[in-house]
């Protein structure tokens, strides 16, 4: 299906309907549904739940429902079935469920109240996931009653903590069963530059511990002979990566090549905020880096802090590192053999402890099936450029959920998030350009895909 007047029209109409996706953004993004209740309290994402629900109702899942997941938290569930029950179905994701602010000093507005400010929309939430979510609605809405396929519905409500969906998908397998599924929780390499995301590194957390004294000691009577944890720690850190700065455990390949669309350099360190100065990390591409290797980052560190330290010698530290695992690997061999090096490197015999927490499998997209084409296609069209495929160094166990439960399904990996978003940062924001042409592509990817499944 190429450009027509219907497609026109469907154009207007998004547009027509941006006044209602911002003045409803507004509305999501003031609920600060932050799914922990040590810090916002849970009535947050149960009124979030909600206002997707009927948000959804509205838009022609008569009947949208709650779920409850075994964390408490709530899934937004539904399904409109087309007049061709013969039609493919295809199932749209999405979460309300968002970051915490972080630290609010730094932003440049409430982040919970959408504030437009250089022509984007500001506030936690906008890009990751709500934008996303008002992207769906905007789509089934300039559609109206002519939507080809059969379509069906979960909004996830703990995506950012627990991930309780994985663990819902296998027992309701007919449930969410659909031909493909668009997993409204991507985006683009850069505002108007469309694209998927056709890979995801898989994620395990490490926790090790040093202990090298019973006790604090003296670091003038003592300092010299006796072993500093803290300096144990740090020195086996030390071993995880080069001088260029490749990632270095023992056991994993380091030198896999991206071989799709790249990442420029000069754009990375503008999206990262690198300093001048400052180099990027690796022998290989940027892609190479965050897509398609083994990456460790050091999250934390227990020991003392400067401030109310003492002249004393630590007799025990602790850290937790991330560890990313392209596709390829599995994400607990790869765990696996991040203890054994942190074990084998140890200095002067000190006791080390390590506790490997959730690990989540990467994932690889099967592409060139018809919702591909369909895609690609669409976002042509809704552009005006071709279509490009990404990786993404984050991880969506939830991804492989679905892989395993359907094999069969295309999975397509989309949204309105790019880099200049900042999600899971201060002053997170979203181009509202990007929920209206993402809206149009959605559309339009509906219409072609059931004539190429006819």
């Amino acid at each position: 299906m190429g450009s027509g007047t219907a497609d026109v029209d469907l154009r207007e109409r998004i547009a027509g309907l941006m006044g209602q996706v911002r003045a409803e953004l507004a509305e999501l993004v003031a609920i600060p549904s932050v799914a922990d209740p040590r810090q916002f309290p849970p009535e947050e994402c149960a009124r979030a739940a909600r206002w997707v629900r009927d948000a959804f109702a509205g838009a022609g899942f008569a009947d949208a429902w709650l779920a409850e997941m075994s964390d408490g938290s709530q899934a937004v569930l539904g399904s409109r079935p087309c007049a061709d029950p013969d039609a493919a179905t295809v199932l749209l994701y999405s979460h309300y469920d968002v970051q915490p602010p972080l630290n609010e000093a730094a932003w440049r507005s409430p982040p919970f109240e959408l504030t437009e400010m250089d022509g984007r929309w500001y506030g936690r939430g906008t890009a990751d996931c709500k934008g996303n979510i008002l992207m769906h609605l905007a789509a089934l809405r300039a559609l109206g009653d002519q939507v080809p396929v059969n379509l069906k519905l979960v909004v996830e409500g703990s995506e950012e903590t627990t991930g309780a969906l994985e663990e819902f998908v296998p027992g309701h397998a007919d449930l969410l069963r659909a031909d493909a599924i668009l997993i409204g929780d991507g985006g683009n390499a850069a505002v108007g530059e469309p694209a998927v995301t056709v890979s995801l590194r898989g994620v395990a957390d490490v926790i090790v511990g040093v202990d090298a004294l019973a006790s604090e000691l003296h670091s003038g009577m003592f300092g010299g002979a006796a072993p500093d944890a803290l300096a144990a720690l740090v020195a086996m850190l030390a071993t995880l990566r080069d001088a260029r700065g490749n990632t270095t455990i023992r056991g994993l390949d380091n030198t896999q090549v991206w071989p799709d669309a790249p990442y420029p350099a000069e754009t990375f360190r503008a999206d990262a905020g690198v300093l001048e100065g400052v180099s990027l990390l690796g022998d290989g591409t940027v892609p190479d880096m965050v897509w398609w290797r083994p990456a460790v980052t050091i999250l934390g560190i227990d020991c003392p802090p400067v401030v109310g330290s003492a002249a004393a010698i630590t007799p025990r530290a602790s850290a937790r590192l991330n560890l990313r695992v392209p596709p390829g690997m599995q994400t607990g061999d790869a765990a696996e053999a991040l203890v054994r090096h942190l074990h084998a490197v140890a200095p002067w015999g000190v006791h080390v402890t390590t506790e490997i927490e959730s690990p989540g499998p990467p994932f690889l997209a099967r592409t060139g099936g018809p919702a591909y084409q369909a895609i690609a296609a669409s976002m042509h069209e809704a552009y005006g450029r071709p279509m490009v495929t990404l990786g993404d160094g984050g991880s969506i166990p939830l991804c492989t959920a679905f892989a395993d439960v359907y094999p069969d399904a295309e999975l397509i990996l989309l949204g309105v998030e790019e880099p200049l978003a900042l999600i899971h940062a201060p002053n997170e924001s979203v181009d509202p350009a990007e929920i209206a042409a993402m809206a149009l592509t959605e559309a339009l990817f509906l219409r072609r895909y059931a004539a190429i499944r006819r």
